[in-house]
């Protein structure tokens, strides 16, 4: 039993993984991944600044969309010191606590921007649905609860999922298979019985993203029959445009997530690398595309961001 005690908890080294056969290339495979990186935190940045700057946009749709740019941010920022530690400085190893801490952020900035998501749906739905009712049901105050009601969702649901980590032993190899800590990754490691991990991790799974999931679609559905209930083509036809941003978002973040899942179920005979930058993308595309989608697609947020260069280009 002692063997045991000696693999548990703060004792623990895992071994992160880079990309697997490519070791000797990770200097020049840096190179995209800390471009990606800068993108990911220049583009939320920017874009948290200009709301916050600019009082034109003190609006519901907006200040959900610094709440995206903030877990974007946050999300970027929970892999960004060990996957480049790793193609830099080959500095693989992490210890349990650090782990476990890393991947409740990670899975915690993952929850809220599906939750994120969810909260801009129901926006768009009451922006079109009801426009002249939409100030007095989205006040400020019911945007502060909202934030607030996403931040302890995702902290209930995921304290247990991380926490039950710690009961197991760590007996096998501590090598992980991605560049930063994945729950399903450390809990193969384990030489106890992990029925109770997957379980939890399953409901934390299907409690979050599947039923954020459901709703957004339900919303839309929603959205769509009273667009459709619009007697004018061309206020249909604008009362939609209003959604093409957060279509966008819902897809870059969706898409990458069952990217993943069909890979890791089907993908058994694909090289070891092809998981590993699957992965990394799931976590890295959604921060980088969402500054772009909303700058492009709307007006008012693309306005704001050039405003705000120009202002800084002006002082420099």
């Amino acid at each position: 039993m002692s063997t045991f005690q000696n693999t548990t908890a703060s004792s623990i080294i895992f071994l992160l993984t880079g990309l697997p056969g490519l070791e000797a290339l990770h200097t020049w495979i840096s190179i995209p991944f800390c471009f990606l990186y800068a993108m990911a935190l220049s583009g939320n940045s920017l874009i948290l600044f200009a709301i916050i700057s600019q009082p034109s946009l003190h609006e519901p749709m907006y200040y959900f969309l610094s709440m995206l740019s903030t877990t974007d941010l946050g999300l970027s920022i929970s892999t960004m010191v060990t996957m480049l530690g790793i193609f830099w400085f080959n500095a693989r190893e992490i210890s349990f606590n650090a782990c476990l801490s890393q991947m409740f952020f990670i899975q915690l900035f993952t929850v809220m921007e599906s939750s994120v998501l969810l909260a801009m749906a129901y926006d768009r739905y009451v922006a079109i649905s009801n426009p002249l009712r939409y100030a007095l049901v989205l006040t400020d105050l019911k945007i502060v609860q909202i934030g607030i009601a996403i931040i302890t969702r995702g902290t209930l649901i995921l304290t247990p999922m991380v926490v039950l980590l710690k009961r197991l032993y760590y007996c096998r190899s501590h090598v992980l298979h991605h560049s930063y800590c994945f729950h399903p990754d450390v809990m193969k490691l384990s030489c106890t019985d992990t029925r109770i991990n997957s379980a939890v991790g399953l409901t934390a799974l299907i409690s979050t993203a599947g039923v954020d999931s459901v709703f957004i679609v339900l919303s839309y559905v929603l959205i769509i029959r009273t667009v459709l209930s619009i007697a004018s083509p061309e206020e249909r036809k604008k009362a939609f445009s209003t959604c093409i941003s957060h279509i966008g978002a819902v897809a870059v973040f969706y898409i990458p997530l069952l990217s993943l899942s069909f890979v890791h179920r089907f993908g058994r005979r694909a090289p070891p690398y092809v998981h590993t930058l699957i992965a990394n993308a799931y976590l890295l595309i959604p921060p980088v595309m969402n500054p772009i989608i909303y700058s492009v697609k709307t007006k008012q947020i693309r306005k704001a961001v050039l405003k705000v260069l120009r202002s800084s280009m002006a002082k420099s």
